[in-house]
């Protein structure tokens, strides 16, 4: 099942797409997830995709990021691999959904892609443990964990070279019928592939990190773990199109443009 969340006639829903149908659900699926068989309850109307603007499927009060959890990508950054998780946030605020833009801040210098497996968080989390951690997660999505690297060079935390508005574009969708354990994750800039992984390389696995987290701080309904990045990562200019796509979820697609 494929939920998204989307615009039509200055109203914001969600729903369920097939094919080029979208059949609108009462409410929010974050307010009827209780496990991980959730089924929504339709309210009757439906809506062409091409009709719509598709937005980003979910509004996180937080973004949960990993860094250096594939192996390779550890490797081309000379660091070493982590002994437990290592996280980081981005704010809500940098958020944005399929085919908006990436604006490039005025001050920055170098400004990455990095293609990453999404982890949307159902019902609220605390302390989960592993064995549980399915029945707490309503899909999956893509993102790009947007980064400008002199800013994260300088001031060694990456609360600032993450955070711009922006930086955090997520969708088209969420996914809730597959595993996340070997998809393939990949980007292409001006169609050119420039990453190529699965997420069987994760150094931490989806129900380790999603555990580790609850620990730390409790995950709210519409919460994102972004995953980690793998190798590849690369520069993006002002015109070009940065797609992330993740095997049977789908491709977010993005232009990057300059501060107008």
């Amino acid at each position: 099942m494929r939920i998204v969340r989307f615009s039509s006639q200055c109203k914001v829903k969600y729903g369920v797409l097939d094919g080029d149908t979208i059949r609108s659900v009462k409410g929010s699926p974050f307010a009827k997830f209780k496990h991980a068989d959730y089924s929504p309850v339709f309210d009757g109307s439906t809506y062409n995709l091409k009709k719509v603007k598709l937005l980003a499927p979910c509004t996180p009060s937080k973004i949960v990021c990993l860094g250096l959890n594939y192996r390779r990508h550890a490797e081309e950054t000379n660091l070493p691999i982590p002994e437990v998780p290592l996280i980081f946030l981005k704010p809500s605020t940098a958020v944005i959904g399929p085919d908006d833009e990436i604006v490039l801040p005025r001050e920055s210098r170098r400004v990455d892609y990095e293609a990453e497996l999404g982890v949307v968080i159902g019902k609220r989390s605390k302390a989960v443990v592993e064995s549980e951690v399915e029945n707490y997660i309503l899909g999956y999505t893509c993102f790009n964990d947007v980064s400008e690297r002199y800013n994260q060079r300088d001031d060694v935390q990456w609360t600032r070279a993450k955070g711009y508005d922006t930086f955090a574009p997520l969708g088209p969708w969420i996914e809730t019928d597959i595993s996340p354990d070997d998809l393939k994750i990949e980007t292409y800039l001006n169609g050119e592939l420039r990453q190529s992984a699965r997420t069987s390389d994760l150094i931490f696995a989806v129900p380790k990190l999603v555990s580790f987290i609850s620990g730390v701080m409790t995950l709210l309904p519409g919460d994102v773990v972004a995953t980690g990045t793998p190798s590849g990562i690369g520069r993006m200019s002002a015109g070009d199109t940065v797609e992330i796509t993740i095997e049977n979820i789908g491709i977010l697609r993005n232009s990057v443009t300059n501060v107008r």
